[in-house]
């Protein structure tokens, strides 16, 4: 079992709208440096990141934490 990015906010990096919207494209993101270039590639592409991600993503997104997380059963990939 592990938790994951939930599908159900649009991968979380599919909110891009969203956070673009709040004043935070992926362009300020990086250059704000408030994710990195890593993080964000690691979202793109549905891969885990820290909680301590989660929690700024949650602040950007005014959302609680679990609305972006999920658990998966079964799965043992990264």
């Amino acid at each position: 079992t592990r938790c994951s990015v939930a599908r159900g906010l649009g991968d979380v990096y599919k909110r891009q709208k969203e956070l673009k919207a709040k004043g935070y494209p992926t362009t300020r993101l990086r250059k704000d440096k408030i994710l990195g270039e890593a993080t964000i590639q690691r979202l793109r592409h549905n891969k885990s990141v820290s909680f301590e991600v989660l929690s700024k993503l949650c602040d950007l997104l005014e959302c609680n934490i679990g609305d972006i997380i999920t658990n998966e059963k079964g799965t043992n990939s990264d």
